[in-house]
Parts: C-alpha cells; sequence; structure tokens
C-alpha cells in the first residue's frame, strides 16, 4: 500500500492514532513506533502521524495519557506474568498457579476512556447550566424584591393618606352632631341659623 496520503484527516483516524499512541505508552513502547504503525494502517508517513498527534490529537487526550503513564508504572511494578515465568522452574506448581492469579491493574479500553470524558464534558455542561440558571433567579430575586419594597412604601404613603381622611371624616360628624344638638336647644326658634370660623368651629348666628 502507499505511504504518501496527504488528504485530511478524519475522526475515525483520529481516534485510531490516539488509540495506539495510548496503547504503546501504556506498554512500555515508543510514540515512534505507534506513529509507524499508524502509519502502515492508514497509508500515510510516521512524520505526518506524528506532526498529527503533537499538533492536534495530544490535545484532546491528556487525560488518557496520564492514566496511560500511570498504568504503564503500575504494570513495571508488579509484572506479575513476568515474575511468574521467572520462578516458574523454582517455585512448586500450586504456588506457581498463585502467582499467575495474581491481580492485574485494570487496563481500560479507548472506548471507555472516551465514554469517560465524554460524560464528564456533560457533566461540566450541565454544571455551568445550573451556575447561569441560579443567577438568573438571584437576577429575578432581587428585582422582586425591589418591586416589593416599593409597593409597601406606596402602601404606607396610602395609609396614611386614609388616616388623614378617617380623622376629617371623624371631625365633621362631631360638627354636625354639635350642630344638632344646638339646634335642638333652640326649641320653638323658626330658624337657627349657623356659620363656621376660620378654626372650623360652628357658631350660631343672631337673628
Amino acid at each position: 500500500m502507499s505511504s504518501n496520503r496527504q488528504d485530511a484527516w478524519s475522526q475515525d483516524e483520529d481516534v485510531l492514532l490516539a488509540e495506539v499512541v495510548l496503547r504503546h505508552i501504556r506498554e512500555g513502547g515508543t510514540q515512534l513506533q505507534a506513529f509507524e504503525e499508524v502509519g502502515r494502517k492508514l497509508s500515510r508517513t510516521s512524520a505526518a502521524c506524528g506532526f498529527r498527534w503533537n499538533s492536534f490529537v495530544r490535545k484532546q487526550y491528556k487525560s488518557g495519557i496520564e492514566l496511560a503513564k500511570k498504568q504503564r508504572k503500575q504494570s513495571k511494578k508488579y509484572s506479575p506474568i513476568v515474575k511468574a515465568n521467572e520462578e516458574k522452574q523454582e517455585l512448586p506448581k500450586q504456588q506457581v498457579e498463585s502467582s499467575s492469579e495474581l491481580e492485574v491493574p485494570e487496563v481500560f479500553s479507548m472506548g471507555s476512556m472516551i465514554n469517560y470524558l465524554q460524560k464528564a464534558e456533560e457533566a461540566v455542561r450541565n454544571g455551568e447550566k445550573v451556575r447561569k440558571e441560579n443567577t438568573q433567579l438571584h437576577g429575578q430575586i432581587s428585582l422582586l424584591k425591589e418591586k416589593l419594597q416599593e409597593v409597601e412604601e406606596e402602601l404606607k404613603e396610602y395609609e396614611a393618606k386614609f388616616n388623614l381622611l378617617e380623622e376629617d371624616h371623624k371631625s365633621l360628624l362631631a360638627i354636625f352632631e354639635k350642630a344638632r344638638k344646638m339646634a335642638l336647644l333652640q326649641g320653638n326658634e323658626d330658624k337657627v341659623k349657623f356659620q363656621m370660623d376660620k378654626n372650623g368651629n360652628l357658631q350660631r348666628l343672631n337673628k
């Protein structure tokens, strides 16, 4: 197959490149080996694969790279398979079988890592959406508080005016009652005239 492809990279090719590079990192290989493997599969040069990885794909898989490095360190630390092979000649059969059953650190597949990253990204988006909605709600609550304060102030003004009118009404009733009593005291007089002075009091006018 030709190794001189120069067309644009597709998303599937980026995923393949990332998967192969991360596998080589986990297994202790080199990135150059990974680029050569991808180049053979995609009919591209290893240099083109390396440039694509360093310029674009690597930025998308920072967490996956860190995870692969941790898994490589764990594999070197435990190395259960290698240890079992080295001690197989000296250990009894039962010990060899128990060595082969040592727990091997879990190795995530590319698909599971992509799924995990997508869920993490979705959780971040949901969190940002909730924070934005909370900010909007706080703004609406502030506006409602301001309107409520304005309504309370208007209500106080109306209450003051009502109290003033109520006092005026009581004063008028008292004046009318006083006039009625004065009229009753005149007995047989035909007409009784009153006038109100400047202080609002009724005065009887002499005929």
